[in-house]
């Protein structure tokens, strides 16, 4: 090899007896997990720390056959390099390899063998302390042309390891379901999402719309509709005028939106004549699990209010706040950060001077239950070496639970890049009304629409039990 730049092999003629070439590497967890994935060896040995603390080892060793992958890598990129054939290989595990053990690498030159350019290497992986854990023999055919090339880069790669809407759906198992009045469901994905969310004991469905093709809709999904209750409306609006009515009279717990527009939906719902408004103004936020930020991160509003004014933004915040608290049980204050373009204040952009305000109000108590701090940017609210680097002394940069954005436009960005250049999964609910509204997509998967009526139930619960408004 030559440098980190680019690999060049050592050809059949270039080789001698007793050449060696080496190489050194820490085993990590992630390497354990990378492993696992792309082997589909999920022996407990490996990944189960309860049951390993038990077995012959005392603790998590890594694959044997991770080992054996390092003297590949060896030969195909060092010794003899690219254009090398594998013939064979033998392996001796004489000690486990465990997580941040060191393991040194070697394959040493034997014997050479004209005919075909075949190569016998002796191989030999030792730890920090110079006791083997594997040797062995490998046989390959060597390259005859000298090749040169540039090493190609690799992607990075992060595990997501908590699949953490599921963990919140199961919080729901001894929750009662909810009466969810299901709104114009007459697509089979929208007759599709009412069932997963009743085999998870989520809700009990009130389905509304055109009966004949809310049926025709669960023929084509399969799906045996006979035992949920149906109320027939003309249309959609009707519809959604219906679900509506139902919840202001505490006919259904939770309104859901089917195979119709959010505006439309909401359009039955915001008028004072609807009997469902509170003193709250009603907001949405999508509750997200980000792979690459560690725990669930809450962003409001991004399909409800356009372009809020200060007192607005105040009942948006007041919204995600108790929904973060009913969803995490916590003791601790969720951490508020106030979106802008910059962290300062300045006079000619009104996001900074409503987050400089929101944060005194907050201050006086105002706004309760939380910490704020803004104006931040979008890196210092979750990136704590943003925040280092630009000398940003906050309990709240880097660390943000909610994220309040200035308007719906910069909201729904947010939202949409994590879905879907961050492979996030996010959930989307209405808050502030007397019921909570549960808004699904068609693009959404199994479990973000489960998370969808979970959040839904839990809001349900809590205001019962008088922890919301």
């Amino acid at each position: 090899m030559n440098g980190d730049i680019t690999i060049e092999n050592t050809t059949y003629d270039e080789l001698r007896i007793g050449q060696t070439a080496r190489l050194t590497r820490t085993l990590l967890e992630q390497d354990i997990e990378l492993f696992a994935i792309l082997s589909g060896d999920v022996n407990p040995a490996h990944l189960d720390k309860a049951y390993a603390k038990d077995s012959a080892f005392g603790g998590i060793i890594g694959h044997g056959m991770w080992s054996g992958a390092l003297i590949s890598a060896l030969l195909g990129t060092t010794l003899p390099g690219p254009g090398t054939i594998y013939l064979n290989q033998n392996l001796d595990f004489k000690k486990p390899v465990r997580p941040g053990e060191a393991i040194t690498v070697s394959v040493t030159v034997r014997e050479k063998r004209e005919h075909k350019h075949v190569v016998i290497f002796d191989c030999t992986c030792t730890n920090a302390l110079g006791e083997t854990v594997v040797s062995g023999e490998a046989v390959v055919i060597a390259p005859t042309q000298k090749i040169r090339r540039e090493r190609p880069e690799l992607p990075d790669i992060q595990l997501n390891h908590h699949d953490r809407f599921r963990a919140l759906i199961d919080t729901c198992e001894n929750c009662p379901p909810s009466r969810t009045a299901i709104v114009h469901p007459v697509t089979p994905i929208a007759i599709k999402a009412a069932l997963e969310a009743v085999e998870e004991n989520l809700i009990i469905p009130v389905l509304i719309g055109p009966e004949a093709r809310i049926r025709q809709a669960a023929e084509e999904a399969q799906i045996d509709i006979s035992s949920y209750e149906l109320l027939p409306t003309m249309h959609s609006h009707a519809a959604a005028e219906q679900a509506a009515h139902l919840a202001a009279t505490g006919a259904v717990d939770i309104i859901m939106k089917g195979s119709l527009s959010t505006d439309e939906l909401m359009a039955a719902i915001v008028p004072h004549s609807a009997g469902l408004r509170t003193e709250r103004r009603i907001s949405h936020a999508y509750v997200m699990d980000v792979p690459t930020y560690h725990k669930l991160l809450i962003i409001t509003d991004a399909a409800i209010n356009i372009a809020p004014s200060m007192d607005e933004k105040a009942d948006i915040c007041r919204n995600a706040i108790d929904l973060w608290r009913v969803i995490t049980h916590a003791d601790a204050l969720p951490k508020v950060a106030l979106l802008a373009a910059t962290e300062k204040v300045k006079s000619d952009i009104q996001a900074t001077i409503d987050a400089a305000c929101l944060c005194k109000m907050a201050d006086r108590g105002q706004i309760a239950h939380a910490l704020l701090d803004g104006p931040l940017a979008l890196d210092l609210a979750i990136s704590q070496q943003a925040a280092q680097e630009k000398d940003i002394i906050s309990s709240v940069a880097g660390d943000a639970d909610i994220m309040l954005a200035p308007d719906i436009h910069s909201g729904n960005m947010i939202a949409k890049q994590l879905t879907f250049l961050g492979g996030a999964n996010a959930a989307g609910i209405v808050l502030g009304a007397r019921v909570p509204i549960i808004l699904v997509s068609r693009a959404d998967s199994l479990r973000t629409r489960l998370m969808s009526c979970a959040l839904g139930l839990k809001m349900v619960q809590a205001r019962k039990a008088g922890q919301v408004k």
